[in-house]
């Protein structure tokens, strides 16, 4: 922030009015942070974890300042004066400074605060009315006291009403309704209260619209009479600032996912102002995009949530690749045809073998790895229930070796005459999620402590069941449904407590409970890599 205040420099000689200035900037390419600077000698810079923090700070420190200064003097000249506002700039120099004719100048002397589009920095001004009223995005924080008898300072304190409107119009609900500082009718354009007996002269018209310049977001065209004019003028901004963000040269993986939730926001106003459906369904599709976003850039950067510790090195890395393990699953729940968690298990196996084409590899060493009390017979009963199709029998199959593999057939996973497959993701996505389930299946630790199948298909289906930070189960902490766990391990929830028992003898969770239909705990530290996040829901943790 600066402070400037100008000495006469001879007795006939006006003050110039003081000046103020704070402003935001990022800290650097991988963080949210912004850095808070004041360049008043006695204002140390500060660091904040977001732009929202930052600009709460922006306000509050602003706002000290003012109430410190008391109120406007009366018989200062402007202190825009030098900066080249509206009011000095003179035809000849182009807008620039040229020492204008103190007509210019009128009405009581106001404290006026001025702010970017963006909210990345604040201006306060001692200047004239006139002068407050040339800036478009200016509002008055106070008015100097007619002539007579001083009043008590303090003035400047409804500085944050004029502040806080500058900001996201979800920052300040409702402030483009409310009365203006200092008295001012809504009415008055320029927001400035008129003294008794003080003419104020009217404010410079604002310059008309120029065509093609209306507001415009997501092929929509911002309408002139919608209300209130904060969220008209939010999205007027949001439409530029996506525009803006199509141009750079490097994505901000962090800014995008900040620009789709305030258009979440403000679309979902938008559509109880209008009741238009489709603006709804826009409004959804953003805050799925900024989940995605925000998770591509946690991941990238290799930050948790709380942008302080270290990413996870995950064996499947991105939500597009979690989303397809979960799918997996699934399918596998719905369409395996043999009751029981031991075919549950050697159908997966067999589904990320063949999910591409319906045909794949398979040896003996993968199904004896899987804890099977009687691995033929069962590959028998998938044959003999035509879900599985070999052309040899499940002897030869087991005793088949690497060098030598058996090919086997899933029929109801072979592409339709349109080439279009039940489980829609390429060679290699389906090759890494084979060798994540792989390594699921026969982890070592779970191995030597013997766990069941269930206890395997249970292994699995809680890693894809964490919250961002790959360790607590479900989003935000708050556990995962038991039902739909039993559906997945195919067996009973009243079974559940014994297979939490044995994953957490073989240190895959590190703590667990069933408190009612939840489940509530945490995996351990050695198998946070194999974690599959669930995207975090708008708005907070959801279930």
């Amino acid at each position: 922030m600066e402070m400037r205040a100008h000495a006469a420099s001879g007795p006939g000689e006006r003050v110039r009015g003081r000046s103020w200035m704070v402003r935001l900037d990022p800290v650097g390419r991988g963080s949210s942070a912004v850095r808070f600077s004041c360049v008043r000698p006695a204002c140390p810079e500060q660091r904040l974890p977001s732009v929202a923090a930052g600009r709460a700070f922006a306000v509050a420190h602003l706002t000290a300042h003012l109430r410190a200064a008391g109120e406007p003097r009366s018989g200062v000249y402007c202190a825009c004066r030098a900066d080249g506002c509206r009011g000095h700039a003179g035809p000849a120099a182009g807008g620039r400074d040229t020492g204008a004719a103190a007509w210019r100048c009128g009405g009581p002397v106001v404290f006026v605060v001025v702010a970017d589009r963006a909210g990345r920095w604040w201006q306060a001004l001692e200047c004239c009315a006139r002068c407050a009223a040339a800036h478009p995005s200016g509002q008055v924080a106070a008015t100097a006291p007619p002539a007579g008898p001083a009043r008590a300072s303090g003035g400047a304190g409804p500085v944050r009403a004029a502040v806080a409107p500058r900001l996201r119009f979800s920052d300040a609900p409702g402030s483009a309704d409310r009365a203006a500082p200092g008295g001012a009718s809504p009415a008055d354009p320029a927001g400035v209260p008129k003294p008794p007996g003080v003419p104020v002269p009217s404010p410079r018209p604002r310059a008309a619209r120029p065509y093609g310049r209306h507001g415009k977001i997501a092929q929509r065209v911002v309408p002139h009479e919608l209300r209130p004019t904060a969220l008209r003028d939010e999205l007027t901004e949001l439409g530029d600032q996506f525009r803006a963000y199509q141009k750079r040269a490097e994505p901000d993986l962090a800014l995008l996912a900040d620009l789709h939730t305030r258009k979440a926001r403000a679309f979902h106003e938008w559509a109880e102002v209008t009741g238009d459906a489709e603006l709804r369904a826009q409004a959804r599709r953003a805050e799925q995009a900024a989940v995605t976003v925000r998770g591509q850039h946690l991941q990238r950067t290799g930050h948790t949530p709380d942008g302080q510790e270290t990413g996870v090195p995950r064996v499947l890395p991105g939500p597009q690749l979690w989303e397809h393990a979960r799918a997996v699953l699934g399918h596998v729940r719905d369409h395996a045809p043999l009751p029981g968690p031991e075919a549950r298990l050697l159908c997966l196996l067999l589904t990320l073998r063949t999910a591409r084409s319906g045909s794949g590899n398979l040896t003996g060493q993968d199904v004896s790895a899987l804890p099977l009390s009687d691995p033929g017979d069962l590959v028998g009963r998938l044959a003999a229930s035509g879900w599985l199709w070999i052309e040899c029998t499940a002897e030869e199959v087991l005793a088949s070796r690497p060098e030598n593999p058996t090919v086997v057939t899933v029929p109801s996973l072979v592409p339709g005459p349109d080439g279009e497959r039940v489980l829609a993701f390429g060679k290699n996505t389906r090759a890494r999620l084979s060798g994540w389930a792989q390594r699921v299946m026969t982890d070592r630790r779970l191995r030597r402590k013997r766990t069941t199948a269930a206890a395997r298909l249970l292994a699995l289906a809680l890693a894809t069941r964490t919250g961002l930070d790959g360790e607590v189960l479900g989003p935000g902490g708050e556990g995962v449904d038991t039902g739909s766990l039993a559906a997945l391990y195919a067996g009973a929830p009243g079974d559940l407590p014994d297979l939490v028992a044995q994953l957490t003898a073989a240190d895959w969770l590190a703590e667990a409970e069933v408190s009612g239909d939840r489940l509530i705990g945490r995996l351990s530290e050695r198998v946070w890599p194999l974690s599959c996040p669930l995207p975090e829901p708008y708005g907070g943790a959801g279930s």
